[in-house]
């Protein structure tokens, strides 16, 4: 499979070096508009062309696929130019800035029948698809509710609020887990450091089922946190990114089914502490595997555009919710 990789200031490099060293992939065009930037590159990749021309690769009728690592505001125009073109897209997080760009970007992928696949990195984690695994066979009972952490002291962004710049991590996660579409969302936040960008941000996510989600996002905060928990009616778990050998960590903690109400308090148990051992491997590694063997072998990946029009769904009403003071605001699974 031959890809090339575009934007190579941030999270391009990257991607361009774990596409390099996949089994059955050519990294063959490293694409970027600063040619400073290509020359800091060169000798890494010598069998790859460097251009600072994107229609350069749309050109190359032997290339397969194309990774966008641009800026946000980029995503959904380049995305839909290398749809065009015939070449699988591999896009960045979030696939576009309005949940419209995005739906264009998964209909023109499907219309073409071409593989899209979101960078939503931490779907494909080990630690998560453990969780996920739990949900799915029933070992935590009935979900109640999940909430995730997302905090740290910076990166402090002056074109986009804490909601856009770590929600679609947490966001793409809860869909994923919970499996069933959001039908309303509400937030609030504050800025602090700059004027009208929101350096925390607290949501709420309620699912169809009832299930609900809560998201604790800031880059105003003492402590550095990627954590995940979702509390069952039988077990509860934590994912932890932040730590190195406890990644998931299940409590056979819940409360006791009561016989009789009359004067009697809701009783909990407190059982063992489990650690399931996690694989080591890179997730963003295992991001790009997967997606090169879904172009290989024709499947829909897991984060597909549909999945990253989802996640943009959400953000762009907790957004309008945000503006609103935390109001909620209904989306259009709600009707279904």
């Amino acid at each position: 499979m031959r890809i090339g990789v575009v934007g190579m200031s941030y999270w391009g490099p990257n991607l361009a070096r774990n596409f390099d060293r996949l089994p059955g992939c050519r990294l063959t065009w490293v694409c970027d508009l600063d040619e400073a930037l290509l020359d800091r590159h060169r000798d890494a990749y010598p069998q790859a062309r460097f251009t600072t021309r994107l229609a350069d690769l749309l050109e190359d009728p032997d290339l397969d696929a194309v990774a966008i690592a641009t800026p946000v505001p980029t995503h959904a125009a380049l995305g839909l130019q290398v749809l065009e073109a015939g070449k699988h897209a591999f896009i960045e997080k979030p696939i576009a800035l309005t949940a419209e760009d995005a739906r264009r970007v998964a209909d023109l992928a499907e219309q073409r029948g071409l593989v899209c696949m979101v960078d939503h990195l931490l779907v494909l984690h080990p630690g998560v698809q453990r969780v996920k695994a739990l949900i799915d066979d029933g070992s935590l009972g009935q979900v109640y509710y999940l909430y995730g952490n997302r905090q740290n002291l910076g990166i402090v962004r002056p074109d986009e609020n804490a909601l856009w710049s770590l929600g679609p991590h947490d966001i793409s996660v809860m869909l994923h887990l919970v499996g069933e579409p959001a039908v309303e969302v509400s937030a609030t936040g504050a800025s602090y450091l700059q004027p009208g960008v929101e350096d925390v941000v607290f949501g709420r996510v309620t699912f169809r089922s009832g299930v609900i989600g809560h998201l604790h996002l800031s880059w105003l905060d003492p402590h550095k946190m990627r954590r995940m928990t979702v509390i069952g009616a039988e077990k509860m778990v934590v994912f932890d990114d932040m730590e190195t050998e406890r990644k998931v960590t299940v409590y056979d903690k819940g409360p006791i089914p009561r016989t009789e109400t009359y004067g009697e308090y809701i009783q909990v148990r407190s059982g063992d502490i489990w650690i399931p051992k996690i694989p080591a491997a890179e997730p963003l590694r295992l991001v790009c595997e997967h997606f090169t063997g879904c172009v290989a072998e024709g499947r829909t990946p897991v984060a597909d555009a549909r999945a990253g029009v989802a996640v943009v769904e959400v953000l762009e009403a907790m957004s309008e919710s945000l503006a609103a003071q935390g109001r909620p605001v209904a989306l259009a699974g709600a009707a279904a």
